[in-house]
Protein backbone atom coordinates (compact mmCIF):
# COMPACT_ATOMS: atom_id res chain seq x y z
CA UNK A 1 0.00 0.00 0.00
CA UNK A 2 1.59 3.77 -1.13
CA UNK A 3 1.97 5.89 1.67
CA UNK A 4 0.69 9.46 1.69
CA UNK A 5 3.25 12.08 2.57
CA UNK A 6 2.79 13.82 5.28
CA UNK A 7 1.83 17.43 5.35
CA UNK A 8 4.67 20.03 4.89
CA UNK A 9 5.86 22.18 7.69
CA UNK A 10 3.31 20.98 10.35
CA UNK A 11 3.23 23.44 13.29
CA UNK A 12 1.09 22.07 16.35
CA UNK A 13 0.59 24.74 18.66
CA UNK A 14 -2.51 26.69 21.08
CA UNK A 15 -3.94 28.58 18.50
CA UNK A 16 -3.55 32.54 18.27
CA UNK A 17 -6.46 34.93 18.95
CA UNK A 18 -6.63 35.66 15.21
CA UNK A 19 -7.28 31.64 14.63
CA UNK A 20 -9.88 31.08 17.00
CA UNK A 21 -12.59 32.23 15.02
CA UNK A 22 -11.59 30.31 12.19
CA UNK A 23 -10.91 27.10 14.66
CA UNK A 24 -14.44 27.39 15.90
CA UNK A 25 -15.88 27.45 11.88
CA UNK A 26 -14.07 24.40 11.76
CA UNK A 27 -15.37 22.64 14.88
CA UNK A 28 -18.57 23.84 14.24
CA UNK A 29 -18.61 22.58 10.30
CA UNK A 30 -16.78 18.82 11.86
CA UNK A 31 -18.94 18.12 14.60
CA UNK A 32 -22.11 19.60 13.29
CA UNK A 33 -22.10 22.47 15.98
CA UNK A 34 -19.60 23.21 18.88
CA UNK A 35 -21.62 21.22 21.36
CA UNK A 36 -20.18 17.82 22.19
CA UNK A 37 -22.27 14.87 24.27
CA UNK A 38 -20.97 12.18 25.74
CA UNK A 39 -20.65 9.91 29.11
CA UNK A 40 -24.26 11.72 30.08
CA UNK A 41 -22.16 15.52 29.64
CA UNK A 42 -22.53 18.37 27.35
CA UNK A 43 -19.71 20.93 26.55
CA UNK A 44 -19.28 23.67 24.53
CA UNK A 45 -16.13 22.86 22.19
CA UNK A 46 -15.07 26.52 21.96
CA UNK A 47 -14.93 27.06 25.85
CA UNK A 48 -12.07 24.32 26.14
CA UNK A 49 -8.36 24.76 26.02
CA UNK A 50 -7.53 24.02 22.08
CA UNK A 51 -4.54 23.08 19.95
CA UNK A 52 -4.14 23.57 16.12
CA UNK A 53 -2.40 21.90 13.44
CA UNK A 54 -1.40 25.00 11.31
CA UNK A 55 0.50 24.08 7.38
CA UNK A 56 0.91 26.88 4.72
CA UNK A 57 -0.71 29.59 6.99
CA UNK A 58 -4.32 27.22 7.54
CA UNK A 59 -5.65 25.26 10.20
CA UNK A 60 -5.52 21.45 9.14
CA UNK A 61 -6.34 19.63 12.26
CA UNK A 62 -7.02 20.55 15.81
CA UNK A 63 -8.17 18.83 19.26
CA UNK A 64 -9.82 20.38 22.51
CA UNK A 65 -8.72 18.53 25.96
CA UNK A 66 -11.02 18.16 28.99
CA UNK A 67 -9.27 16.86 32.22
CA UNK A 68 -10.19 15.38 35.85
CA UNK A 69 -8.44 13.73 37.99
CA UNK A 70 -5.11 12.04 36.15
CA UNK A 71 -6.86 12.03 32.92
CA UNK A 72 -7.04 14.44 30.39
CA UNK A 73 -9.39 13.65 27.61
CA UNK A 74 -9.41 14.82 23.91
CA UNK A 75 -13.07 16.50 23.60
CA UNK A 76 -12.54 16.54 20.01
CA UNK A 77 -10.22 15.20 17.12
CA UNK A 78 -9.97 16.25 13.89
CA UNK A 79 -7.83 16.32 11.14
CA UNK A 80 -9.06 18.21 8.04
CA UNK A 81 -6.95 16.65 5.92
CA UNK A 82 -6.94 13.23 6.76
CA UNK A 83 -4.12 10.38 6.06
CA UNK A 84 -1.50 13.21 6.08
CA UNK A 85 -0.38 12.62 9.06
CA UNK A 86 -1.83 15.42 10.57
CA UNK A 87 -3.78 13.01 13.56
CA UNK A 88 -0.65 11.75 14.28
CA UNK A 89 1.33 14.42 14.99
CA UNK A 90 -1.80 16.30 16.92
CA UNK A 91 -1.52 12.75 19.37
CA UNK A 92 1.66 13.22 19.66
CA UNK A 93 1.31 16.86 21.23
CA UNK A 94 -1.47 15.69 22.92
CA UNK A 95 0.83 12.96 25.26
CA UNK A 96 3.70 15.23 25.87
CA UNK A 97 0.97 18.09 26.87
CA UNK A 98 -1.04 15.34 29.13
CA UNK A 99 2.87 14.40 30.94
CA UNK A 100 3.47 18.27 31.14
CA UNK A 101 -0.03 18.55 33.07
CA UNK A 102 0.81 15.35 35.24
CA UNK A 103 -1.60 13.58 33.93
CA UNK A 104 -1.25 9.71 33.89
CA UNK A 105 -3.92 8.84 30.99
CA UNK A 106 -4.93 10.09 27.81
CA UNK A 107 -8.57 9.56 26.91
CA UNK A 108 -10.53 9.58 23.50
CA UNK A 109 -13.92 9.03 23.47
CA UNK A 110 -15.86 7.62 20.32
CA UNK A 111 -19.15 5.78 18.78
CA UNK A 112 -18.74 2.32 17.55
CA UNK A 113 -19.44 3.04 13.80
CA UNK A 114 -15.91 5.51 14.14
CA UNK A 115 -14.21 2.02 12.86
CA UNK A 116 -11.33 4.31 10.95
CA UNK A 117 -11.04 6.17 14.85
CA UNK A 118 -10.91 2.80 16.58
CA UNK A 119 -7.94 2.05 14.42
CA UNK A 120 -6.23 5.24 14.95
CA UNK A 121 -6.55 5.18 17.93
CA UNK A 122 -4.94 1.47 18.55
CA UNK A 123 -2.20 1.99 16.38
CA UNK A 124 -1.09 4.26 18.89
CA UNK A 125 -1.12 2.44 21.38
CA UNK A 126 -4.64 2.95 22.95
CA UNK A 127 -6.44 0.55 24.77
CA UNK A 128 -10.38 -0.02 24.34
CA UNK A 129 -11.26 0.63 27.83
CA UNK A 130 -14.75 0.65 28.36
CA UNK A 131 -18.36 0.46 26.31
CA UNK A 132 -21.59 1.96 26.99
CA UNK A 133 -23.98 0.39 25.23
CA UNK A 134 -27.36 2.95 23.68
CA UNK A 135 -25.67 5.48 25.30
CA UNK A 136 -25.96 7.43 21.66
CA UNK A 137 -29.85 7.68 22.59
CA UNK A 138 -29.05 9.59 25.88
CA UNK A 139 -27.35 11.46 23.67
CA UNK A 140 -29.95 12.22 20.95
CA UNK A 141 -31.87 14.03 23.93
CA UNK A 142 -29.40 16.97 23.71
CA UNK A 143 -27.99 16.67 20.14
CA UNK A 144 -29.23 15.79 16.97
CA UNK A 145 -27.43 12.71 15.68
CA UNK A 146 -27.34 10.86 12.88
CA UNK A 147 -28.84 7.38 13.26
CA UNK A 148 -25.92 5.94 10.56
CA UNK A 149 -22.67 6.92 10.45
CA UNK A 150 -19.71 5.77 8.83
CA UNK A 151 -19.80 2.89 6.56
CA UNK A 152 -23.58 2.35 6.87
CA UNK A 153 -23.19 1.39 10.46
CA UNK A 154 -26.07 2.00 12.98
CA UNK A 155 -24.62 4.79 15.77
CA UNK A 156 -25.69 2.93 19.29
CA UNK A 157 -22.33 2.79 21.26
CA UNK A 158 -19.87 5.07 23.21
CA UNK A 159 -16.18 3.38 23.31
CA UNK A 160 -13.61 5.07 25.64
CA UNK A 161 -10.12 4.13 24.57
CA UNK A 162 -6.96 5.37 26.75
CA UNK A 163 -3.32 5.40 26.60
CA UNK A 164 -1.59 4.97 29.72
CA UNK A 165 1.22 7.77 29.75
Amino acid sequence: MARVASVDRLAVRPPTAAELPELHRLLARSWGDVTQVGHGETWDLTALPAVVAVAGGRIVGAFTIREWGQTMELGSLDAFEPRRGVGTALVTYAVEEARRRGRTRLRATTTNDNTDGLRFYQRRGFRLVALRPGAVEESRRVKDIPATGQHGIAIRDELDLELSL
